[in-house]
């Protein structure tokens, strides 16, 4: 008889460099494909750095000298990664699971709806914006980006979540190209959320959303 699994969950102490997290993550992706790794949900943070994605515009990066710039092999434009936000790695076999990427993507943004929620914060989503966003008065800002790529329908990059990062940070690019709207965090909100207690909420709210898989 089979027996439910759900995937590991690692969690890094230190902000790890952009470099080394892509390397561990192309590692633990072959693997999942050659049916030697289990599937894994890894949480950190970065050091100050700006990503470009593989739909970036160059006039997006309005400050380049701020920060390092790596290119990603994501999807998506240009992102901002640094101390206080939340990063989540999905290593995910949507062999599996289900082998849709808007289904993928939707999951992703209803996990991120269902964490705010813990935090008493609406998060919505928008049609014709990538990401998740909170509704202030006549404005709309973003407080997570969502950000993947597939091979062999195995998942890596995903998704992050802005507990109290330095908001002028985002200044030095457009985020995910998107102008005429702010960023926001849940410090920035009121909400004085510990990073522990956001791990928390992104595990439970993940069991939620991606049930257990059967495994032979």
């Amino acid at each position: 008889m089979s027996a439910p699994t759900q995937p590991e969950w690692l969690t890094a102490e230190a902000p790890v460099p952009y470099e080394e997290a892509t390397a561990a993550m192309e590692a633990q992706v072959g693997d999942i494909i050659a049916g030697r790794g289990r599937e894994r949900i890894w949480l950190l943070e970065h050091p100050p750095l700006y990503t470009a994605g593989t739909s970036a515009q160059a006039g997006d990066l309005l400050t380049p000298d701020r920060f390092p710039v790596h290119k990603s092999g994501r999807g998506g434009q240009y992102t901002y990664h640094g101390p206080g936000q939340r990063i989540a790695y999905v290593m995910l076999d949507l062999n599996r699971r289900k082998r849709d990427v808007r289904w993928f993507v939707r999951s992703l943004e209803e996990w991120l709806i269902a964490t705010l929620a813990r935090f008493g914060v609406r998060g919505e989503r928008r049609s014709e914006r990538i990401g998740i966003w909170v509704r202030r008065g006549a404005r709309e800002d973003k407080i997570a980006a969502i950000g993947i790529r597939l091979r062999h329908w195995v998942s890596f990059h995903g998704v992050s979540l802005n507990i109290n990062p330095r908001l002028e940070h985002f200044a030095g690019i457009v985020p995910c190209g998107v102008r005429g709207h702010g960023v926001t965090s849940l410090t920035d909100l009121g909400i004085p959320a510990t990073r522990d207690e956001v791990d928390a909420a992104l595990r439970s709210a993940f069991e939620e959303v991606f049930p257990p898989q059967r495994i032979e």
